[in-house]
């Protein structure tokens, strides 16, 4: 292989990655612009910027040159990293902690019981933010299926205007979708995961999602049935899911 087609590794990829995007952020040009400037494809670009695929020395090379900075360890400003990443991975959305800090902290979550009909789920989700990873983690707590428990990364897209909690675990994802908070701080929106069935059996399986503020978590957590205290109230928060419209669930019977 030629030496300037030589792959970085990851973790200098990354680095060359935060510090080309605060660049375009500074300097206020577009992807495309920089990718005409520097004599490679955009897709190429993208890729690289989203850790799709590593830099290669050629690319890092003509970035350089188009920037007029050094982006390697040693030969100038990357000498002065590695600080913490600031921008979360453009698949994530690529906010920064201080334009998310608003959605730290602790939540009582609210689903439909699987195991149990007409009963209700109540767990904690935490939401705080990762400074190795740079980028919102999510994990769940306060779970009577302890061995179910969940964790995983926070997407901000600017473009929906909604949050996502994504668990990638070896290519299995499961994946709520929620609206951003209201004036009190509540979040609501859809589930979708597998359903534990007979033996290993999983069934895809999608349910109506509510997180609010730990606060409102007053008759505490586990499976609660409808006979137990707390159930109507927890019950009126969930049902807002489909209430007051904030998601939709589609059917072709009649």
């Amino acid at each position: 292989m030629p030496v300037n087609e030589i792959e970085l590794p990851e973790a200098q990829s990354r680095a060359i990655a935060q510090i080309v995007r605060e660049a375009l952020a500074r300097r206020r040009i577009s992807r495309q612009t920089l990718a005409e400037q520097a004599r490679i494809s955009i897709s190429t670009l993208e890729k690289a910027l989203a850790g799709r695929r590593p830099f290669t020395l050629a690319t890092t090379i003509r970035l350089e040159e188009a920037l007029g900075q050094s982006l390697r360890p040693g030969t100038g400003r990357a000498a002065e990293v590695p600080e913490p990443a600031r921008y979360a991975p453009d698949a994530l959305g690529s906010y920064s902690r201080e334009g998310v800090s608003w959605l730290e902290g602790r939540y009582l979550t609210l689903r439909p019981s699987f195991g149990t009909a007409g009963a209700l789920f109540a767990y904690r989700t935490e939401i705080a933010w990762d400074a190795d990873g740079a980028r919102l983690a999510f994990r769940e707590a306060e779970r009577i299926d302890a061995p179910f428990t969940q964790s995983g990364s926070v997407a901000v897209p600017s473009q929906s205007g909604m949050i996502y909690l994504v668990t990638n675990w070896h290519g299995q994802h499961r994946l709520a979708v929620l609206c951003r908070p209201n004036i009190q701080g509540e979040m609501y929106g859809v589930l979708t995961t597998l359903h534990p069935g007979r033996g290993t059996q999983l069934t895809p399986a999608a349910a109506p999602l509510a997180l609010l503020p730990e606060a409102a978590a007053e008759f505490g957590y586990g499976r609660i049935g409808r006979d137990e205290p707390g159930f109507a109230r927890y019950q009126a928060y969930l049902a807002r899911v489909h209430d007051d419209g904030y998601a939709r669930f589609f059917t072709t019977a009649p």
